[in-house]
């Protein structure tokens, strides 16, 4: 076999037979086997990040972990994740984004073992960590290698596959993390959510090869001071976000949103700086710059924040209030995962009839949806009619599936191939981002109105203002451009 001299940042040669690099070239292909493959393990990565959450009380009684603790275990993972996003990307259009996803399913199958035999918390949270970072490495490959490899009606049915993906994992990863629990394989308890990884992981490895092997055209250089600037600015951001109610809001971690701020402006003038004298940003101000790629991330941000706190406070709802068990919790919102999904495939020829205006449509159905369900709390609390919850949980995931995908396409639809991995990596990294907040303030919000007007009021509130975000959506699409 003819092997250049390139080598992957494992060390290994690249294969030259294999290997597409992306210009002007045409696309590479990705079949119907590599697209299973990479969506697998872009679906081990978003159920991990919800699946653990069902497993805090008893994580918390075996290895005598403290609330902060538990806080740790969970929002470890996002940090790494959302932190090491755009350096994921960016790794993959330099090295091949095959090498790269599959690096990091091998690291995400490891560190899946770790968490699963961690003998004390410290080595669990330590473990969480690195698997967040594994899913860095892993999961902007997934959307680099869609837009690298595909296009046309193609890139239209694989990204429909990839915002389906995301909101059956979400929903997947409490029902499988719930019925892991109740089985008890074993006597492994928490242990099985972080294990099942293991075999899945070690699968997906078998059928890597049928992933196209894309990488950009000229190897972009590192951004050293521009990497560094980003990585203060997200852990600020995240550490507010994800730590501040448990820390309880001190001024000290206030102060880190000045901290991100200007590190922000500084990154910013850098960025332009370097690509003016011919460089190699890590965030390309060009492609920051474009219209569909501006655009579909003010649209994204509300929907990223929207999905977080619905899924967040409807947990903390029918657990907590409700007394749902925690599969049974994630039993009742399979209506909506089921609906998301089946809709999610027809996005494309939806999208042929009706172009951007499908998100339009997908904002009101959403809106409608989420005040429907509000009504439904207002006037028949505590003893919601179960087929009626059903049916609007299953009309809101319809909303949400209308919306999801085409917003991805929408924003990655000017991004050159060679950018592909970089521009995912923005994307996704908006995404978690705009999640976790969705989790954190939402609720926040929610304990907060609960406290002071009752369960039905604060559920009811923060549902009409999650309707006020698919306004703002609806807003923004009137501005994006067509899908491609």
């Amino acid at each position: 076999m003819d092997l250049t001299s390139e080598t992957s940042p494992a060390g290994g040669p690249v294969e030259k037979e294999d290997l597409v690099r992306q210009g002007s070239d045409k696309p590479a292909g990705l079949s119907g086997a590599g697209l299973a493959v990479i969506l697998t393990g872009f679906a081990l990565s978003i159920a991990d990040f919800f699946i653990v959450n069902v497993a805090l009380a008893t994580v918390k009684h075996d290895l005598h972990a403290s609330d902060a603790e538990l806080e740790l275990v969970v929002s470890g993972y996002g940090i790494t994740y959302a932190l090491g996003l755009v350096m994921g990307g960016r790794l993959g259009d330099a090295f091949g984004r095959r090498r790269l996803f599959r690096d990091g399913l091998i690291a995400f199958t490891i560190t899946s073992a770790l968490c699963g035999f961690a003998p004390n918390v410290t080595f669990l949270i330590a473990a969480r960590l690195l698997q967040g970072a594994a899913a860095a490495m892993l999961v902007p490959q997934v959307l680099g290698t869609i837009q690298a490899a595909t296009d046309g009606a193609s890139r239209a049915r694989a990204i429909s596959l990839y915002g389906a993906t995301a909101g059956i994992a979400a929903v997947a990863g409490q029902i499988i993390g719930g019925f892991l629990l109740m089985l008890d394989i074993g006597d492994s308890g928490w242990r099985s959510v972080f294990m099942i990884n293991v075999p899945i992981g070690l699968v997906a490895l078998l059928l890597v090869r049928r992933m196209p092997a894309t990488k950009a055209d000229r190897k972009p250089g590192l951004d050293l001071l521009g990497t560094a600037l980003f990585g203060v600015t997200m852990v600020c951001v995240l550490m507010v976000i994800v730590e501040g109610r448990s820390l309880g809001w001190p001024v000290w971690l206030w102060s880190l949103l000045v901290v991100a701020a200007v590190a922000a402006v500084t990154l910013v003038r850098v960025e332009r700086g370097l690509e003016a004298r011919g460089g190699s940003p890590l965030l390309p101000p060009s492609i920051l710059a474009r219209h569909s790629m501006r655009t579909g991330l003010m649209a994204v941000v509300p929907f990223s924040i929207g999905f977080g706190s619905f899924l967040f406070v409807y947990t903390l709802v029918a657990q907590d209030k409700l007394g749902l068990g925690a599969l049974a919790s994630a039993g009742v919102l399979s209506p909506f995962a089921s609906s998301f999904f089946v809709v999610s495939l027809f996005t494309p020829k939806i999208t042929a009839r009706i172009g951007r205006r499908i998100v339009s449509v997908g904002a009101v159905v959403q809106g409608t949806g989420l005040l429907l369900l509000a009504l439904l709390i207002g006037v028949e609390w505590p003893h919601l009619p179960l087929l009626l919850v059903l049916a609007v949980l299953a009309f809101t995931g319809i909303g949400q599936a209308l919306i999801g995908p085409t917003l991805l396409r929408m924003v990655l639809a000017d991004v050159p191939p060679a950018s592909a991995g970089t521009g995912s990596g923005v994307l996704v990294t908006s995404q978690q981002t705009a999640t976790a907040l969705g989790v954190t303030v939402g609720g926040t919000l929610y304990l907060t109105l609960a406290s002071s007007l009752g369960d039905a009021s604060g559920a009811v509130l923060v549902l009409v203002l999650l309707a006020l975000f698919s306004a703002v959506i609806f807003a923004l699409s009137l501005r994006l451009p067509e899908p491609r």
